[in-house]
């Protein structure tokens, strides 16, 4: 029963999440930040709540006017602190809400987090008791109700000597000491709180105690625009000779103040104990019955969790399961999919020297294409939404066109048997299968849009079983079986950024597919396009020159490293990654996407950082060859390998 409830509330939250990814992007979805979003709140409630006691009167007969005064004399600011701080607390209840509820979808309460489970109860149950001990203060009408409902409430239990709500059934019961005690209340709750969440954050692994800045931002000035549209207001003056007859609630803190009145005291005891009864034994019910040898990943910020089998690498089981974590080769080769281990130990597996250094491993990085499971693992990462839309799936090809665009590069086109397509992401590769179960893959060259037929830009390799076979011995109407859609290598289209692409060799044909994309598209970004060659033959297409032609916002630098005289090269010589350094003394605001050897791509990476590359800005893809016998690192476990050109 709770794995249904499970499965049911994360396909809830995956929708929302999904749906929110495709305004805000992975980055800014506040659904990722829920507890660190529940932290800012409590600080506004801070800042505010200082703000508003350096003018309150605790005073029977000034607390009301203490607080209109603020409220309207002082409106420009005074008011806007006032309904920051009643918005914050009921913005802290929701989102502390959201985040119990997810972190229970994605069964991320029991075992070790038991703990964080609890506290977090009790933070929940503190800021409600401070929330209603807050409405108590500017003693209006609604305060009067709350005080008189609160204390028949708690005269249900038989823990008092004498009934609470004698004190507040005259005008005269309630005098200036209470008051004070009340703000002593409402001071000392929250400080239990804070200590409470420090406590509670300590047990996480790396976790997240403030958004974003630009969802900070965006979260404030939202509240600043609520808080000035519809302003926190007092009902009338308090007055325990008569009864309010009309009240604005608030839902957030008031829900089960109505179960008092059509229920009974009692009743709503009992519920509220019930339900708490209940998610304190959460922990300790049902569970996931695991196999032996099988490990829980669960991902930060996404929460999303996935059970690994054995001897299978963290992005297996993650793909396996619906998760898309950002890969390319998946064979070690080009670190696309490095991450950090929060928590737990891994086997680091077979990988290509360079790629995982030993400082990054002793941040807690691993190569999730590699990396298998010893324990339960934590791992920080951002799923990668886009991927979701185009399942991998197996299916065969026909080869429909073979054009050789130069000595060494062959151009294919692949046609789907039967009326079946393989719809893709620009950027993104497929593997042919071979007769020996080996696998060669390639970027797909042609845009989303053209999802009848399948490009392939393919150089012979010396030695490459696959490549020889290609230009010696493969003719049209021959069939292919490929894998696809993979790799985690596509235009971010969400960012505006203008765009530099960075190719070498073949890496031109994944380039293309994109720049076709966001031609077809009509993308309105700066894109530059620089493609290394060793000389002006390997540069064995001319559509840039055409894109440079048409349109405004493509510009094309060839750049050549081997020119000879007999070639009469007038263009740009060197190492491609130079010439963009040359040109570009700064990149804090660009998108870098290189695609190339790696020896290419690694060369480029620390000096773009050097010069303001956001680190999340360069995209890349490595072409490995299947003939190249790179040093492998950490080869205590073999893994299969997926090549790439």
């Amino acid at each position: 029963m709770i794995n249904l409830i499970h499965r049911i509330g994360q396909g809830i939250f995956l929708r929302l999440e999904s749906g929110l990814n495709y305004v805000f992007g992975p980055t800014l979805n506040p659904f990722y930040y829920l507890g660190a979003i529940t932290y800012l709140m409590f600080w506004i409630i801070v800042v505010s709540g200082f703000y508003i006691y350096a003018f309150y009167d605790t005073g029977v007969n000034d607390a009301f006017s203490s607080v209109e005064y603020l409220t309207h004399e002082q409106w420009y600011f005074g008011g806007i602190m006032r309904s920051l701080h009643r918005y914050a607390s009921d913005g802290m209840l929701v989102f502390g809400i959201l985040h119990m509820l997810r972190n229970f979808a994605f069964d991320r309460y029991r075992g070790f987090r038991w703990f964080s489970w609890y506290t977090g109860i009790l933070v929940l149950w503190l800021i409600y008791m401070a929330g209603i001990n807050g409405y108590w203060l500017p003693w209006d009408h609604l305060a009067q109700f709350a005080a008189v409902a609160t204390a028949e409430w708690l005269d249900a239990l038989p823990i008092f000597s004498a009934p609470l709500v004698r004190n507040f059934l005259e005008e005269g019961s309630v005098n200036d000491r209470f008051f004070s005690l009340l703000s002593l209340i409402h001071i000392g709750i929250p400080l239990g709180a804070f200590a409470i969440i420090w406590v509670h954050t300590q047990r996480v692994p790396q976790a997240k105690t403030s958004p974003p800045r630009a969802l900070t931002v965006g979260l404030i000035l939202s509240m600043v625009v609520l808080a000035l549209v519809k302003p926190a207001l007092s009902h009338g003056q308090a007055d325990l000779d008569s009864a309010p007859s009309v009240l604005n609630l608030d839902w957030f803190y008031f829900w089960s103040y109505p179960l008092l009145y059509s229920w009974s005291p009692g009743k709503v005891w009992m519920l509220v104990g019930g339900v708490s009864a209940v998610f304190l034994l959460l922990p300790f019910l049902g569970g996931k019955r695991r196999g032996k040898g099988e490990y829980e990943i669960t991902t930060v910020p996404c929460g999303h969790a996935v059970i690994a089998k054995p001897g299978e690498t963290v992005l297996e089981a993650a793909l396996r399961q619906g998760l898309n974590l950002p890969y390319v080769c998946r064979d070690g080769a080009c670190g696309a999919c490095k991450g950090k281990i929060l928590r737990g130990t891994v086997d680091y597996g077979t990988y290509q020297e360079g790629v995982l250094t030993d400082a990054e491993k002793a941040e807690g990085k691993a190569l999730f294409c590699c990396a298998k499971p010893l324990s339960d693992l934590d791992i920080e990462c951002h799923e990668v939404d886009e991927l979701g839309r185009f399942p991998i799936k197996t299916m065969k090809f026909t080869v429909q066109k073979m054009e050789r665009a130069a000595q060494d590069v062959m151009l294919l086109e692949l046609r789907p048997e039967g009326d079946e397509r393989m719809n893709f992401i620009a950027g993104q590769y497929i593997a042919v299968l071979l007769d020996d179960g080996t696998k060669r893959s390639y970027s797909i060259a042609n845009a989303p849009h053209e999802s009848d037929h399948l490009q392939l830009h393919i150089r012979l390799v010396k030695g490459g079983k696959f490549t020889g076979h290609v230009f010696n011995e493969m003719k049209v109407g021959d069939v292919l079986q490929v894998e696809g859609p993979l790799g985690s290598f596509f235009l971010h289209e969400k960012i505006d950024k203008p765009i530099i692409f960075m190719s070498g060799g073949c890496g031109f044909g994944s380039i293309k597919g994109m720049v076709e994309h966001a031609l077809k598209t009509g993308l309105n970004r700066s894109m530059v396009l620089y493609w290394g060659a060793r000389t002006p033959a390997d540069i064995y297409s001319n559509l840039p020159e055409k894109w440079q032609q048409e349109h405004d916002n493509f510009k094309f630098i060839p750049v050549i490293s081997e020119p000879k005289p007999e070639h009469d090269w007038q263009g740009r010589t060197g190492l491609v990654h130079e010439a963009i350094l040359q040109d570009y003394p700064q990149l804090d605001n660009y998108q870098i996407y290189a695609c190339g050897s790696p020896e290419m791509v690694d060369a480029g990476r620390a000096p773009f950082m050097a010069i303001g590359l956001p680190e999340d800005q360069y995209f890349s893809d490595k072409f490995s060859s299947a003939c190249y016998k790179a040093p492998l690192a950490e080869a205590s476990v073999s893994s299969e390998g997926v090549t790439h050109g």
